[in-house]
C-alpha cells in the first residue's frame, strides 16, 4: 500500500480552526475528500492519515465521522489535551473508533515549549508510552531541545516528528537542528514525517535543490524503516501544488536507496507506525 501519512480535512464553518483567518485565502475554505481523491489517483496513493488542525475534542470527533464514510481515510491522529484530567477519557472513548490511530502533541502552540517537561505532561505521556500508543510531534526547529529531554524521560515513546520538526529552509539554516535531529534519532522507536517543507521554504521563490540538505540528512538520521511520506495538503498549497511536494521528495532520495526503501517511505513504515492492515 501507497500512503500519504499527513493530511488535512476541515470546515470552516465548524469554527474551531482560529488560524484559518480569511486573510489566508487559500485555506480558508473547506477542503473535504473529494477534493484530494484526484491527487491520491494521480500518484497511486491507496490511502491517507488525517490528522488533526484544531485543539479540540470535537474537532476528532469530525474526523471519525468523516472517516466512517470515506475509505481512502486509513487512519485519524486525533487530539488530546494531556494537561486536562480527562484526557484518558477522552482517549478511550476515541479508541473505540476502529480508524482512531493515535493523537498528536501541538508543542509548536505553545508559548513556552518547556511546558512539555511539567510532572503532569510527562506522567501523561509516560501512560501513553506504556500502552504502545502512535503520537506524532508538532514541533518547530526552536523547540528541539527541551524535546531532547522529554524523549530521556519518556524512553518508550512511540513518537513521530511531523514536518522534519520545521527547519528554517528560507534562510538556508541547517544548526542547531541536525545536530538535535540527529540525536533524537538515536531513539530506536522515534520516526520522522517527511512532510510540511515548502511552507517553511520561500513560498515565492522555493527551488527543489532548498530542500535536498534536509531531506537527505533526515534520511540519514532515521534510515529508511523510519520515515513517512506526508503531504501536508491543503496547508502545502500555500507555497506548492500537491505535485510539487511529491516531486521535491522524489528528486531528493539517495541513489543508494532500493525500490523497497521508497515503498517504505511511501507507506509501509506508515502501516508499521500506525499498526495499520496491510489489507
Amino acid at each position: 500500500m501507497r500512503i500519504d501519512a499527513h493530511q488535512h480535512y476541515w470546515k470552516i464553518e465548524r469554527g474551531d480552526y482560529g488560524w484559518i483567518t480569511p486573510e489566508i485565502k487559500r485555506l480558508y475554505r473547506d477542503y473535504v475528500p473529494e477534493h484530494l481523491q484526484p491527487h491520491l489517483r494521480d500518484h497511486r496513493l491507496d490511502g491517507t492519515i488525517v490528522v488533526q488542525a484544531a485543539p479540540t475534542y470535537e474537532e476528532t470527533d469530525f474526523l471519525l465521522q468523516l472517516a466512517e464514510t470515506t475509505d481512502s481515510i486509513a487512519g485519524v491522529v486525533g487530539w488530546l489535551d494531556l494537561f486536562g484530567p480527562d484526557h484518558h477519557t477522552h482517549f478511550k472513548r476515541f479508541s473505540a473508533h476502529p480508524k482512531f490511530v493515535g493523537f498528536r502533541v501541538m508543542i509548536q502552540e505553545m508559548a513556552d515549549a518547556r511546558d512539555i517537561l511539567k510532572p503532569s505532561f510527562v506522567k501523561a505521556l509516560q501512560q501513553y508510552a506504556a500502552e504502545d500508543v502512535p503520537v506524532d510531534l508538532l514541533v518547530v526547529s526552536h523547540q528541539l531541545e527541551p524535546l531532547v529531554e522529554l524523549l530521556k524521560q519518556v524512553p518508550g515513546l512511540r513518537g513521530v516528528i511531523d514536518h522534519i520538526a520545521k527547519p528554517r529552509i528560507a534562510d538556508k539554516l541547517m544548526e542547531p537542528w541536525a545536530s538535535r535531529m540527529a540525536e533524537i534519532a538515536g531513539h530506536s522507536n522515534i520516526y520522522c514525517k517527511l512532510s510540511g517543507m515548502v511552507t517553511e521554504a520561500d513560498h515565492g521563490g522555493w527551488q527543489p535543490e532548498d530542500f535536498v540538505p534536509y531531506i537527505q540528512h533526515t534520511l540519514g538520521c532515521f534510515g529508511p524503516r523510519r520515515v513517512m511520506f506526508g503531504s501536508d495538503w491543503p496547508v502545502c498549497l500555500l507555497a506548492a501544488e500537491y505535485d510539487q511536494v511529491v516531486d521535491v521528495l522524489e528528486k531528493a532520495i539517495p541513489d543508494s536507496w532500493t525500490e523497497q526503501d521508497k515503498e517504505r517511505l511511501f507507506g509501509l513504515n506508515t502501516i508499521d507506525f500506525y499498526k495499520l492492515s496491510k489489507g
